[in-house]
């Protein structure tokens, strides 16, 4: 697979089958329409490209709205590749290009830059200033320069029942099973350890302070989590605590935190990834610390069911 990050410097794609959008989470409803492109180019004898933009355009179009992705730049690049895609194009979404009417999208960037061959979209999908571009204005221009327009019927993807905002909405619930089902896999969070106030280890549960790697990514609701962990190429059973730890402190700061079941390691600096398993229970007040002990007794006890059942 190749990515290229600079529209001047595109080869020419032989025979390009093209799919264009955020593709945020590469999530089931994602997969029909790549699973197309995929198959499409492989009938065609041409070359499987997907165009997506960074930054996300609502980042550029709605600055003063909250916007937390599913899968950070690296992560989407890696799902994208692992679905079969040949190349993919990280278009820099700036406001010049947001500015290009619905027409100039599609000849001085589609046609002139990448040369489609066909180009496989789903039924809903819009561009261009003000999102006036559709598939029925590809299809008008498609005659002229010569590509063909593959339309991803509605009911492949209703069939899915997924969009990202849906996972987004689960993920704020704490719902992740509910994500991992429309996803198509757990979803991940990946950080850097780093120092925290190190109670945990004197009272039998060490854990690691989780750093995420990227601030615009989603982090799952409040609460006690069942998870794995790779550190280093292995992993790991642990569980998970997103919150204030009200126990412990009265700082209002939102704390990451993992204990991972037979690990002692020195892993402060190391990247660690995160993998959301099963939601436990909600954080709590404790009124003494054996009690949040007592707690956490029972919460590695139903860690390991939930591990050992998914």
């Amino acid at each position: 697979m190749a990515v290229f990050f600079d529209i001047n410097q595109l080869p020419k794609f032989n025979n390009a089958v093209i799919t264009i959008g955020t593709f945020d989470g590469v999530h089931m409803g994602h997969r029909v329409i790549l699973n197309e492109v995929v198959k499409h180019a492989k009938e065609v004898g041409g070359e499987s490209v997907l165009i997506t933009f960074e930054p996300h355009p609502r980042k550029l179009l709605f600055p003063g709205q909250s916007l937390k992705l599913l899968t950070p730049l690296h992560q989407k690049l890696e799902l994208i590749q692992a679905a079969g895609i040949e190349h993919i194009i990280v278009a820099p979404f700036t406001k010049d290009f947001s500015d290009l009417s619905a027409q100039e999208y599609i000849e001085n960037f589609l046609v002139a830059y990448c040369h489609p061959d066909s180009i496989i979209i789903g039924y809903d999908h819009h561009f261009g200033q003000e999102r006036k571009g559709s598939i029925h204005l590809l299809k008008e221009y498609a005659s002229k320069h010569n590509f063909k327009v593959v339309e991803i019927p509605a009911q492949l993807i209703d069939e899915a029942a997924v969009s990202s905002t849906k996972i987004r909405h689960a993920l704020e619930q704490g719902h992740v099973q509910d994500a991992a089902h429309m996803l198509g896999r757990n979803y991940t969070v990946t950080g850097t350890v780093v120092k925290g106030t190190q109670l945990g280890r004197t009272i039998g549960y060490p854990t690691a302070n989780i750093q995420p790697s990227d601030n615009d990514q989603l982090i799952p609701a409040r609460g006690i989590y069942a998870v794995r962990a790779i550190h280093a190429g292995h992993l790991y059973n642990g569980m998970m605590s997103i919150g204030y730890n009200p126990t412990i402190t009265d700082e209002k700061t939102i704390k990451i935190e993992v204990n991972l079941f037979e690990f002692d390691k020195d892993i402060y600096g190391d990247e660690i990834e995160i993998e959301f398993v099963a939601w436990l229970r909600s954080e709590e007040k404790f009124d003494s610390i054996d009690a949040l002990k007592e707690q956490l007794n029972l919460d590695k006890i139903n860690t390991l069911k939930q591990l050992n059942s998914n």
